[in-house]
């Protein structure tokens, strides 16, 4: 893009030009860094197994977008904010700006009193980013500057503002302790089993009528505790239950957060690379290593749950066809958690433009497995169905980088707080030969994770 039509674009005529310095800053904790910033803007993310980490403090530029043209309008105004950036510090790409955040499951998205401050997509790139890489970690500080100013002038100014937080954060670090949980005093679930089994036979007798193959409903608990919720002490448990998870928070104003651990990667990309899996199918894990091979062997042999899998794995395969050069489908396994076992196919695929992580978010975005197929029939009868908007449980939740790659999850097993409440979803894939006792029996174990990271002292 000519330097005429980046002054011209909409990002730049409201923020200016983005200065972005990073420096290696080994030694901070990520706890203690998210620990700091209490009382502000606070984002996180860990991909699976810990081996990279964000996380931000501060919102440098935040980035809304609404309608069906919500995932066109975030690649257009990062592409717009990145563009023209100067990126000064380490070569390490890990270390540049990254924008976190996602979307809400429906276009439509209006929000209610749950998710008051969440728009249909919404992005921060924060005034502060720590980054981990394996054992080397990074402190970068990102800036809006006037059109006048020139980066040349303002870098020793930000590298001694870098330099500066560093030390803060060092010093920090020593006085702060864990904080516990506050007190959960009572849960509320919306919907009742009755309920539930009326639209659970209602969704089945659709399905055996033709009028569709799947349909993915959920259902919410509320927790009420007798003060704000504690976001710290829930990351710690879900890194020690759930480490094998996608890990995310996402914090845009004080005490209003959305977080998680999902298994489920959506999409990731890194140049042509990209990366996802269908993730489809459950079961309970065993309490011994026979019991829990036996409940692995009868999962991959139910017709009911191969059914559902072979769907999603085949919607997505369709999707991504014609943004791919090729595309190869794995073969199917067990992805065992700490409570749960799921069905996966890994998915891997080059893509035949370079055009970033964005696209296909929004090809494959609700897949099958939150959705259901055809997918507008099924997001037509969750509107029927569910008495509660999903909000962002279930949508694309992760980050983008100034190549416009980026890394995004599933937001399932996760939870929004506003205050001393919180909302925690889970959902079940339902096709022709579901059982409405089955299908509680299995949102019963997924709200499982989450009931036990709000319920931890320490």
């Amino acid at each position: 893009m000519a330097s005429s039509a980046i002054r011209d674009s909409a990002i730049n005529q409201r923020y200016g030009r983005l200065l972005s310095c990073s420096a290696p800053c080994a030694g901070l904790s990520f706890a203690g860094f998210l620990a700091a910033a209490a009382g502000g803007e606070r984002f996180y993310w860990e991909d699976r197994n810990g081996a990279v980490a964000f996380a931000g403090a501060g919102a440098a530029v935040e980035l809304m977008a609404w309608g069906p043209e919500r995932f066109k309008r975030i690649a257009k105004d990062a592409r717009a904010l990145f563009e023209d950036a100067r990126l000064e510090g380490d070569d390490n790409p890990l270390s540049g700006p990254r924008l976190l955040g996602g979307f809400a499951f429906r276009s439509d998205f209006t929000p209610d009193n749950t998710w008051s401050i969440y728009s249909p997509a919404f992005f921060v790139l924060p005034h502060y980013q720590l980054v981990r890489d394996g054992d080397k970690m990074w402190l970068t500080i990102n800036a809006q500057i006037p059109p006048e100013e020139t980066p040349e002038s303002l870098i020793p100014d930000i590298q001694a503002a870098l330099a500066q937080k560093s030390a803060q954060l060092r010093e920090a670090q020593v006085s702060i302790g864990a904080d516990e949980q506050s007190a959960l005093i009572g849960i509320n679930y919306p919907m009742r089993y009755p309920a539930w089994e009326g639209i659970i036979s209602d969704a089945t007798e659709r399905i055996r009528a033709g009028a569709l193959r799947k349909v993915v409903l959920a259902r919410a608990a509320e927790l009420r505790f007798n003060a704000p919720v504690q976001l710290l002490p829930i990351l710690r448990h879900l890194a020690a239950q759930y480490a094998d998870c996608y890990r995310f928070l996402f914090e845009p104003r004080p005490r209003y957060a959305f977080y998680g651990a999902s298994p489920e990667l959506l999409a990731s990309t890194r140049g042509p690379a990209l990366e996802t899996m269908a993730l489809a199918g459950s079961a309970a894990r065993g309490h011994s290593d026979e019991a829990d091979r036996r409940l692995g062997e009868m999962l991959l042999g139910s017709a009911k749950d191969r059914q559902e899998h072979e769907i999603v794995v085949e919607k997505m395969r369709d999707r991504l066809r014609p943004m791919t050069e090729s595309l190869e489908i794995c073969a199917p396994s067990l992805l065992k958690l700490s409570n749960i076992q799921h069905i996966n196919t890994p998915i891997r695929g080059t893509l035949k433009r370079e055009t970033g992580i964005l696209p296909p978010v929004e090809a494959l975005h609700p897949t099958p497995a939150l959705g259901g197929d055809p997918r507008p029939d099924a997001l037509r009868l969750i509107r029927e169905l569910e008495p509660i908007p999903r909000g962002w449980y279930g949508a694309p939740v992760g980050w983008i980088d100034s190549s416009l790659d980026g890394q995004f999850a599933v937001a399932i097993r996760s939870a929004v707080a506003q205050e001393s409440r919180a909302w925690i979803y889970a959902g079940a894939g339902i096709v022709d030969e579901s059982l409405p006792d089955l299908e509680w029996e299995e949102t019963e174990l997924k709200f499982r994770p989450m009931l036990d990271a709000h319920s931890v002292c320490k």
